[in-house]
């Protein structure tokens, strides 16, 4: 049992049910029984757990909980729920169902992300095939309702907020975005005579001159909504359907191939099979 998910009491009725807080139990499926409460998964920065619970119909059903705490933890929960549900809509396979965020009642300063279940298959990487074959599907499939790079809600990489303002250009919103990136690095670290020297070389020329013909002569780039934050432990292989599923989404719409910044780090195991 764990003490962030449930009160400290158990029900003493002849059901000996575990009572959720009842901002959780709200999103639940009417008149399910609750059947386990159960620490799962491990995150840097939230504490994860398995919810069991019994069905209406006795059919069994288990959901997925993520907790964090503080204004940033609040805008993280939406953040992911808004990008699963995103990706949901376009490849329902491919991720768990979102159900619910919120905050607790009795502790309004606890977030809460409520998903489907979706049990993976441990130490096993996706298929190479399969799963970018379904990452190519999400891409190509997903239509940018303004037709432009960006997301309607700002998501957060772990818990730095990304810079998804919508703009027409991908080379304006890519230069934005990276630039944000570096100032959240130097507010923490300070500044860095050796980064201080190569940035404007970057976004002069470097930016504009890799990223300004894919947008010139006629060309476009299609606005795709990624993942954002697509490293190994991130993915996984579905246990009951042997098929690959992703989590913990920080989606916007962006040229497809930023899906593949996080593959290149050796610590990525994505990287030696895909």
């Amino acid at each position: 049992m764990l003490p962030f998910l449930v009160m400290a009491e158990i029900e003493s009725g002849k059901d000996n049910t575990i009572q959720l807080y009842r901002a959780v139990l709200e999103n639940l499926p009417a008149g399910c029984r609750i059947i386990s409460t159960t620490k799962h998964g491990v995150s840097f920065f939230a504490k994860t757990g398995h919810i069991d619970v019994e069905l209406k119909d006795g059919t069994p059903k288990s959901f997925f909980i993520k907790l964090l705490s503080g204004a940033t933890g609040a805008k993280m929960v939406e953040a992911e729920f808004e990008s699963m549900k995103a990706i949901h809509a376009v490849a329902p396979d491919f991720v768990p169902e979102p159900v619910a965020y919120g905050s607790y009642h009795s502790m309004p300063d606890t977030h809460f992300f409520l998903c489907e279940f979706r049990d993976v298959i441990e130490g096993q990487l996706p298929d190479p095939g399969e799963f970018t074959a379904k990452l190519a599907s999400l891409h190509q499939e997903s239509l940018s309702p303004t037709g432009k790079f960006g997301f309607h809600i700002t998501t957060y990489a772990g818990n730095l907020p990304q810079m998804v303002d919508w703009e027409d250009s991908w080379e304006r919103f890519f230069s934005k975005s990276l630039r944000h990136a570096l100032d959240l690095e130097m507010k923490v670290k300070g500044s860095n005579p050796k980064l201080d020297e190569l940035v404007p070389v970057l976004f002069d020329k470097v930016i504009p001159r890799l990223l300004r013909p894919l947008e010139s002569e006629g060309r476009l780039v299609k606005p795709s909504l990624v993942h954002g934050d697509l490293w190994y432990a991130n993915s996984g292989v579905d246990a009951g359907t042997s098929r690959s599923v992703v989590f913990d989404a920080c989606c916007f719409y962006a040229h497809n191939e930023y899906e593949f910044g996080q593959w290149k780090p050796s610590c990525n195991k994505l990287t030696k099979d895909m």
